[in-house]
């Protein structure tokens, strides 16, 4: 599609004697002629980075891009990179939207012939567009289907799965690893479409990242997951480099979240596996270390399933074995409708820095004098003896069940 479209745009910028370029939908540069003239920052970074901020991105929604059925305009805005006026055509086949071809009004007003051969190229452009995405869609059905069994609980679906993804090459053979991807959200609750096309495009950012055939992206109802496989790799060098991956996804993701919260993007990482049949092993731990991530807030976002710790196997508990296990002096004090968690954000710094007064005192700016009569608050409430070794335990213990739980 790429080649055609370069053509297109090649000849057009020939045809009118300026700088045209096209993008996707989602406003990332898909081709572009070479300009003499001089071009603004928005641009410079469309063309480095094949992607704009999401700044830009409402900059031009709010210009009516996307309600646009013929040529429009979007205002500079210096702040952003925008320096220079754009002009716009939207690139639709019959009612969808596929993409816009874009010049700049630096290069002088557009005429009624140029109108009319920005219009036909438009044209053009959709038919190529739509054409393209009728065949990745047929392939990319088939990868959902594969993938999906690949991951499923169902051991001969997973055997048949990978053997299928190595002879059709869509994958090669090696250990692999799978990373899921998902944002702060209800369980059981559906995400919007805006979070889902979040999630895919962060995915498919980061299969991007794999050489061809190393790496698959599925779309799932509240979260994101990729699979990817390292050849003639060992498994600790593929856990690091999932987890280096990890990081380049999560940050993908926080930016096409845009004014989202801060914090409402996490990464789970499964475990390396040495055969492709054993990915659903690896996609099970991933989701949980995800789950943990956004219910914790404790691990950071992007969090591998080795480092779970006790989590790990306090996650494999279902809810009601989780409430039991948390001291019934505690669970009041859980409680989101209760008055002390003042308390209890201090007992957590105060296990968090290992006991150390002053360092707790510190984070939390209170004095020594105020952490030791909120420490003894909390005694008195729980009936528990912060002193004694097992009521510790049992304090520490039932701040992280409190954590994977929402107490009513």
């Amino acid at each position: 599609m790429t080649s055609q479209l370069q053509l297109l745009i090649d000849y057009l910028g020939n045809k009118l004697g300026r700088s045209v370029a096209i993008d996707d939908a989602r406003i990332r540069l898909l081709a572009y002629n070479a300009h003499s003239a001089e071009v603004d920052q928005a641009r410079m970074a469309s063309i480095m980075q094949r992607s704009v901020p999401a700044e830009l991105s409402d900059c031009v929604r709010a210009a009516g891009a996307e309600e646009a059925t013929d040529i429009f305009r979007v205002p500079a805005c210096p702040a952003i990179g925008l320096a220079v006026e754009r002009i716009g055509m939207p690139i639709r086949y019959e009612a969808s939207l596929l993409g816009y071809i874009w010049l700049l009004a630096s290069d002088g007003p557009v005429s009624e012939d140029d109108g009319e051969a920005i219009r036909e190229a438009a044209a053009r452009a959709a038919l190529v567009m739509h054409r393209e995405y009728l065949a990745g869609e047929i392939g990319r059905s088939r990868e959902r289907e594969l993938l999906r069994d690949l991951v499923s609980p169902d051991t001969t679906l997973q055997a048949e799965a990978a053997e299928a993804l190595v002879e059709e090459d869509l994958l090669v053979a090696g250990h692999v690893s799978v990373l899921v991807a998902t944002v702060t959200h209800e369980p059981g609750e559906l995400l919007s479409d805006d979070a889902r096309l979040a999630l895919q495009s962060a995915t498919d950012y980061g299969r991007r990242r794999r050489p061809p055939q190393h790496a698959l992206s599925l779309n799932r109802p509240d979260h994101s997951l990729l699979v990817c496989v390292w050849p003639g790799s060992h498994a600790a060098a593929v856990d690091k480099a999932t987890s280096e991956l990890g990081r380049v996804v999560h940050e993908r993701l926080a930016a096409e979240r845009g004014q989202k919260p801060a914090g409402s993007a996490w990464i789970g990482i499964g475990r390396a596996r040495r055969l492709l049949t054993e990915a659903s092993q690896s996609y099970t731990e991933a989701r949980r270390a995800a789950d943990v991530a956004m219910i914790t807030g404790a691990l950071g976002p992007v969090v591998a399933y080795a480092r779970l710790g006790v989590y790990a196997l306090l996650a494999k508990l279902p809810p009601g074995e989780l409430m039991e296990g948390i001291h019934p002096g505690i669970r009041p004090l859980l409680s989101p409708t209760s008055s002390h968690a003042d308390l209890i954000n201090t007992l957590q710094a105060y296990f968090d820095n290992a006991g150390h007064a002053q360092r707790t005192a510190d984070q939390l700016h209170v004095h020594r004098a105020t952490l030791y009569y909120r420490l003894r608050q909390f005694e008195e409430l729980a009936s528990l003896d912060l002193s004694r070794g097992d009521d510790r335990f049992a304090a520490h213990l039932s701040l992280k069940l409190g954590r994977l739980i929402k107490l009513e």
